[in-house]
């Protein structure tokens, strides 16, 4: 068993390439649903017994330049390269401070200035830090947790309410180890770790994955109960001023019937009282 990060990283990654996507033969009988360890260490230029080292956690320091050879081996996008890396500690992490909760008062004016687009902000944590009226109506309120973690794997509705349920599960369990690698002594991200390990068996087989992948431009599926079916695209934006917290806005498409919806929805968020 892989007695690092590190090594059940890259343990969790050749199984997700298979022979066929790396250009290698597949000749007999294979046990392993992805790539042998003596195909990863051909692929990246490395001796089999250095690979095996590395997954078994007897290896601890590769290069950088090994590192680059196994993350092409692997096929890992950007996020990924930057996991691998921050896991053989050649990557930035964030220093041991505690998640930050306060949004500049800048950006939450702007926010407010999107009577039509759903707008919120993150942390590492995935605590919803600040929200704009349309998209307290969108996620009614923050009834169950203003966690996104938590309302995804612990809300009983959020199966209804996200239509495409195990696509949000994943990508947000994905994010989370991403920031997780960042910081992986913030306590509040080891809180949120601790508590879905302990309450939800989805979370924890998704986490074995060791999925690492950042949010990207992307469409999601709602269900909403005030206003119906909602099929919304959002653009995810690091916040400068505030590093680990990430903006994201929604939108609809011009003229579509998630449009006429996410307008219906405006038109209740700005009817309703906020908390």
């Amino acid at each position: 068993m892989a007695r690092t990060e590190l090594g059940a990283y890259l343990t969790a990654r050749r199984a997700h390439v298979t022979p066929a996507e790396a250009n290698l033969p597949v000749t007999g009988h294979r046990r392993v649903p992805g790539l042998r360890r003596e195909e990863v260490a051909l692929l990246a230029g490395v001796s089999a017994d250095y690979y095996v080292r590395l997954e078994q956690g007897r290896e601890r320091s590769p290069s950088a330049q090994v590192l680059d050879a196994l993350a092409a081996a692997l096929r890992l996008d950007e996020d990924g390269r930057l996991h691998l890396f921050r896991l053989a500690g050649l990557g930035p992490r964030v220093r041991a401070v505690g998640v930050r909760d306060r949004v500049e008062p800048g950006l939450l004016t702007l926010m407010d200035a999107w009577p039509h687009n759903p707008a919120v902000v993150y942390n590492r944590a995935y605590d919803i830090l600040a929200s704009n009226a349309i998209a307290d109506a969108l996620f009614h309120g923050w009834a169950h947790s203003r966690n996104l973690m938590h309302m995804v794997f612990t809300d009983p509705a959020a199966r209804a309410f996200y239509r495409d349920w195990h696509d949000v599960a994943r990508n947000c369990v994905a994010g989370f180890r991403l920031g997780h690698g960042a910081a992986p002594d913030d306590p509040r991200v080891r809180q949120v770790l601790t508590e879905l390990l302990d309450v939800s068996p989805e979370f924890t087989e998704l986490w074995a994955h060791r999925d690492a992948r950042g949010k990207t431009l992307e469409r999601k599926r709602f269900d909403h109960r005030d206003v119906g079916p909602l099929t919304l695209t959002m653009q995810t934006f690091d916040v400068r001023s505030a590093p680990g917290q990430e903006l994201v806005v929604y939108h609809a498409e011009p003229s579509s019937p998630s449009s006429e919806a996410l307008a219906l929805l405006g038109s209740l968020a700005a009817t309703s009282p906020r908390a």
